[in-house]
């Protein structure tokens, strides 16, 4: 294993217990599994979260390619977009039939959550740019080749 898979591999790693991570704030914080959080569309939404959270953990820690896949990083970041989007939804204009937390912006669970979350994304946004340039490069090189070998064959006689 060289330095770079080393690397990819670790930074699949803290992605998969950040993912992780996510999930079980939010099992704690609709108070255990199957916990009880209403209005119905707000305890799906968790249960969701829970469920995207763990199967990007599964799929990050595999040791087949999909790891280093996009479609598995813009999941990740999506892990911590949502919750970070219903932290602000939930805390500053409130959610239909749903203000147990309106005005709450200190509380502890929630900032823990709000930190993994910012981590995680921070984390997801990096390799999917590192991704989409080895994509690009990648697409770059082969289209160069495929111009080279039409140059040569028509300059052939």
């Amino acid at each position: 294993m060289n330095d770079r898979s080393t690397a990819q591999s670790w930074v699949r790693a803290w992605a998969a217990v950040l993912c992780l991570a996510v999930a079980w704030i939010h099992v704690q914080d609709q108070g255990g599994f199957p916990g009880d959080k209403s209005p119905g569309y707000v305890g799906v939404g968790y249960y969701l979260l829970e469920a995207a959270g763990v199967l990007s953990a599964v799929v990050l820690t595999s040791r087949s390619e999909l790891g280093e896949r996009a479609l598995v990083w813009v999941i990740a970041a999506g892990v911590a977009v949502g919750p970070l989007l219903g932290f602000v939804l939930s805390r500053g204009p409130g959610l239909p039939n749903y203000d147990d937390d309106r005005g709450n912006w200190t509380e502890p669970l929630g900032l823990v959550s709000v930190a993994v979350e910012v981590v995680l994304l921070t984390l997801a946004a990096l390799r999917l740019r590192a991704l989409l340039r080895r994509d690009g490069a990648a697409q770059h090189a082969l289209s160069s080749g495929r111009s080279a070998v039409r140059a040569t064959d028509s300059a052939a006689p």
